[in-house]
């Protein structure tokens, strides 16, 4: 098949696109960013990339981080996890007090803000503290990417604590109920600094490849997760990672994907490759609208899908 040739055609067929939806301007760094942007890769298991657009330029990867953090939850906790944190789709927006209220602080699934909250959480309990758990996220990330010098954004990680209120709120919340550990603010400042790593599409591509691959890097032989870990991340991914418009997503595109409110979407073809995708401008869910169409018009173009 000619990826490169099929890029192309999805880079053209979305210009008239890439001035709709808006960004995420309730975080005033990611307000700043230039929306009228567009990057594509995909990776394939011998390691070669496809991409077009601005795929080398770094950007907020936001909930994106939360499929990271969770592969490191779910080895390091086993089925465990799941008695503080759920499986199922939320139905209801992914900073939704109301649901967690009651569900007796108990988040629906780790993709959502309370969901990934209670991960980090977790993390910090088991390693140590806000400085190890973070850096075992950062490694893990550089490891997967194979990028060495990928950082988070701390500027960008600073304007999200200066409005953390409902996230602040969700993670009282989930205490009162008994379903948090350690300290609110240090959680949720660490959960922050997670959410601002900055990627690019060709890393994102690259660090995504052991989903497709049943938890093992097809490139670097190394493996991070079990079988059946991967493959309850790439169902929570089809099932949650496009918040409420999930069914919407699957409908539309058919891959286990993630989106994030810095305009990223990963997603996962199983044994074939991994692919992300990059426009800041976002849909009324908050995942990316050039992003989204860019996908779907990837797999009506290709055939892959996972049905």
């Amino acid at each position: 098949m000619n990826y490169k040739k099929i890029l192309k055609e999805i880079e053209t067929e979305i210009q008239s696109e890439l001035k709709k939806g808006k960004v995420a301007d309730y975080i005033p760094a990611l307000a700043e960013v230039e929306p009228n942007q567009f990057a594509m890769t995909i990776t394939l298991a011998d390691g070669k990339q496809y991409s077009v657009g601005k795929s080398k330029e770094y950007f907020s990867i936001q909930s994106i981080s939360k499929v990271l953090a969770f592969s490191l939850a779910i080895d390091t906790y086993s089925t465990s996890l799941y008695k503080r944190v759920g499986v199922e789709p939320s139905g209801s927006p992914f900073n939704s007090l109301v649901q967690l209220e009651y569900e007796n602080g108990i988040p629906r699934n780790p993709f959502i803000n309370a969901g990934a909250i209670v991960v980090m959480d977790a993390l910090m309990s088991h390693f140590g503290g806000d400085y190890a758990a973070l850096e075992k996220v950062m490694n893990f990330t550089r490891e997967i990417s194979d990028n060495p010098i990928i950082q988070f954004d701390p500027i960008v990680a600073k304007s999200e604590m200066e409005h953390a209120s409902r996230n602040l709120a969700l993670s009282q919340l989930m205490k009162s109920f008994g379903n948090f550990e350690n300290d609110v603010h240090e959680v949720v400042r660490t959960y922050f600094k997670q959410c601002a790593i900055s990627m690019s599409t060709e890393d994102l591509s690259r660090a995504m490849i052991y989903l497709a691959f049943n938890g093992k890097d097809p490139i670097s032989n190394k493996e991070f997760l079990t079988e059946a870990q991967a493959k309850r991340i790439n169902a929570l991914m089809l099932t949650c990672g496009h918040y409420d418009a999930s069914g919407e997503f699957a409908f539309n595109v058919g891959l286990p994907a993630k989106s994030g409110v810095g305009g990223g979407i990963v997603a996962v073809v199983p044994n074939i490759m991994s692919i992300a995708v990059w426009s800041p401008r976002l849909n009324a869910y908050g995942n990316s609208h050039v992003g989204t169409l860019a996908l779907q018009l990837f797999t009506t173009k290709t055939g892959l899908s996972i049905f």
